[in-house]
């Protein structure tokens, strides 16, 4: 069986291996291109915590700061090991959402304490920052990357759904979800669609979905990749 990756590359490794573990063949189809801001230059003093909604953010202010001895606070685990592989030492992840974000922080820091600095992309799914400012937190939020969307269907999910030889495609965000449809619908590969499974991180992502005549759309119980695969292992068990 054949899976479709529509992360960007930076991110597509750790699942493919997940599903090359699971005897799937994984085929990346990137449908955004992530871009570092040029001289993008942290001001960290006065900061209690750093607040990171994505691997992207971790790669980012990495690359921005060698920084390394602040307390993160990761929205969910793969932002967790992507800023622990990249030197921070010490690393909370909230495992879900910006909501789950924004308790684990209140849960562990005093707005007295000193600001919050999220890095952050142009681009962003929630207001974390606004959550945390009601509740006293000064929160400062830098753009530090950009991810840019792709204006075309990638040849390799082109020439799957040309074939028919892709049999689930997962997605981890509206904004792909929503890039995929325009772009398949553009090239007229809709109905390539009808044998595909569509696994969706949240229901939002399954909502943007929905214009495509898939086989189904399957969505993880929380907003994280360990639940979307489990939602892909239950599904094959099922079958």
């Amino acid at each position: 069986m054949r899976a479709l990756i529509t992360r960007p590359l930076e991110d597509a490794g750790e699942l493919a291996d997940e599903l090359q573990r699971r005897g799937l063949i994984p085929v990346l189809a990137p449908l955004l291109t992530i871009h570092s801001r040029a001289g993008m230059a942290p001001q960290l003093d006065g900061v209690q915590a750093l607040l990171l909604t994505s691997a992207n953010g971790a790669r980012a202010l990495a690359a921005a700061t060698q920084i390394r001895n602040l307390p993160v606070y990761a929205v969910g685990d793969a932002s967790a090991r992507s800023a622990t592989g990249l030197g921070f030492g010490d690393v909370k992840s909230a495992g879900g959402d910006v909501e789950d974000l924004a308790r684990l922080v209140c849960e562990n820091l005093d707005p007295k304490s000193g600001a919050l600095y999220h890095a952050a992309g142009t681009r962003l799914a929630g207001d974390l920052a606004g959550g945390l400012r009601e509740k006293g937190f000064t929160v400062v939020r830098e753009a530090l990357y950009e991810a840019q969307a792709a204006t075309e269907l990638p040849a390799t999910a082109k020439h799957g759904l040309e074939a028919g030889s892709i049999d689930l495609a997962l997605f981890f965000s509206p904004r792909t979800a929503a890039a995929f449809v325009t772009l398949v619908l553009d090239a007229g590969l809709a109905s390539g669609c009808e044998g595909v499974t569509a696994y969706a991180l949240s229901p939002a992502v399954g909502d943007a979905l929905s214009p495509l005549p898939w086989r189904a759309i399957c969505t993880a119980a929380r907003p994280d990749q360990e639940s979307l695969l489990a939602a892909l292992d239950a599904d094959r068990d099922d079958g």
